[in-house]
């Protein structure tokens, strides 16, 4: 199922506090220096449109949520929502994710990682290209702290099997959690605008939860 158009963002928006690009993320790395404050971090590989931003920031202000997009105009959306709900604890970076995650996101440094309906790469030669491959995995469980927790949701049961797999063959992240589903009380509380067109067709959506086990 395709991405819809998007709408258009009010021009007069300020982005500058909202919208990263990856080279403007600070070397070495700080969260500190992104948010302006020191603050339990949580990052989302692959934010979309922002809903899953917006509704953690706004329902968790005592921690920050930074979200990676590779593709501009979605992270430029994103933020955009971010700015005009007025959330100073949610930030887009425009970026690969991938990328971020190898070079700057240091050992123990994130609460939770959040990957939510990534693209499956249907065709078994292009299923390298997941997301949710063994080195993007070693890299979850390297930045996360003791107890924090890897989200992982898909409406493909191949992809979500696959992933689980591959969880417990190469990292030691205790799971997977089950994750219920949870009754809409109104029409974006929703994880994610995916999972929204999901349940609204009534088609299946498969949920995990991992935990890094404490030293």
């Amino acid at each position: 199922m395709g991405r819809r158009a998007l709408r258009k963002i009010d021009p007069s928006l300020d982005l500058s506090k909202h919208l990263l690009e990856f080279e403007q993320l600070p070397r070495p790395w700080s969260a500190e220096a992104i948010f302006g404050r020191v603050a339990p971090l949580q990052i989302e590989v692959g934010s979309g449109k922002g809903l899953f931003l917006r509704n953690a920031a706004g329902s968790q202000p005592d921690a920050d949520f930074l979200g990676i997009e590779i593709v501009h105009k979605y992270a430029h959306f994103a933020a955009a929502g971010l700015a005009k709900a007025g959330l100073p604890n949610g930030r887009v970076v425009s970026g690969d994710g991938m990328r971020i995650f190898a070079e700057l996101v240091p050992d123990s440094s994130l609460t939770a990682v959040h990957v939510y309906f990534p693209d499956p790469w249907w065709k078994k030669r292009h299923r390298k290209r997941r997301v949710m491959n063994e080195t993007f995995m070693h890299h979850i469980e390297r930045t996360l702290l003791p107890c924090g927790a890897l989200h992982f949701w898909t409406d493909v049961e191949e992809y979500f099997q696959t992933t689980l797999e591959l969880l417990s063959a190469h990292t030691r992240l205790s799971g997977p959690i089950a994750v219920p589903e949870t009754p809409a009380e109104h029409d974006l509380a929703y994880r994610t605008h995916f999972e929204r067109r999901m349940r609204l067709t009534n088609e299946p959506v498969y949920r995990s939860e991992f935990r890094k086990v404490s030293s």
